[in-house]
């Protein structure tokens, strides 16, 4: 079975955004999104259950974000592809959409794993479920067991299809040596908007302005001395609101 995963780049350590472009300032270094991790642990899975099959990993970002996907082939998928190009540039949740959906059409997979993957399915027009806390495959078939609020259902569904997973799926591995090692030699394709078809893509959406939350209103710091929880109620009573 061949699985897609798409995996992205995130900034490390504190994120922030640029007040100039009004977008997410990725000058810093980078590293891959701790929840698609997620997804990359259960392809692998699934892989070792079937006893063979093709992982690759698609992922749209800068050219950069190429290291950042060293971690799941280390994991070990087989290979990446990543649409970098600057006509993408700052798109929106439509024009990533159509970007992903055009790289998966190219790969032809039969199970695509993601963590937010509704507008993408859409433009696929294949069957979707998420929040997945359990996944397995037999007869050309998927089982998914999707966490609720009110406990769990067990869906079916067929191939080809889109599974969004819970962090509750797995416990991610870490690469090996080996696989670190291993990762360097692994072909890393890099593809445009052209090479998948695409003209210039058009967002649906466009920031004007950001701005800092509104302060607070009066507050009053309690220091806990062990009459803390007393002064709350003080405090409640003063205002009337006990």
């Amino acid at each position: 079975m061949k699985i897609a995963v798409c995996v992205k780049q995130i900034p490390e350590g504190s994120r922030r955004i640029d007040p100039e472009t009004k977008r997410l300032d990725r000058s810093g270094e980078g590293a891959l999104n701790p929840f698609d991790a997620h997804a990359v642990e259960e392809a692998l899975r699934l892989k070792d259950a079937g006893g063979e099959g093709e992982i690759v990993l698609v992922s749209m970002g800068p050219a950069k974000a190429q290291d950042a996907l060293r971690k799941a082939l280390a994991m070990g998928a087989d290979r990446a592809v990543l649409v970098s190009d600057d006509e993408a540039a700052g798109a929106d949740l439509v024009a990533t959409s159509s970007v992903l959906a055009k790289a998966l059409e190219r790969e032809s997979a039969e199970l695509v794993l993601f963590v937010l993957p509704a507008a993408v399915a859409d433009r696929l027009r294949l069957p979707v479920v998420s929040q997945a806390a359990e996944l397995t495959h037999a007869d050309g078939r998927l089982s998914i067991k999707r966490q609720t609020e009110f406990g769990y259902d067990v869906i079916e569904a067929p191939l080809p299809a889109v599974i969004a997973v819970s962090d509750a799926i797995n416990e991610p591995r870490y690469p090996s040596l080996k696989g670190i090692m291993g990762a360097k030699s692994k072909p890393q394709e890099t593809v445009s908007l052209a090479d998948l078809g695409l003209d210039a893509l058009e967002s649906h959406t466009e920031v004007y302005a950001l701005n800092d939350p509104p302060a607070r209103g009066d507050s009053r710091k309690i220091d806990d001395d062990g009459n803390g929880a007393q002064a709350i109620v003080d405090f409640l009573a003063e205002k009337r609101l006990v």
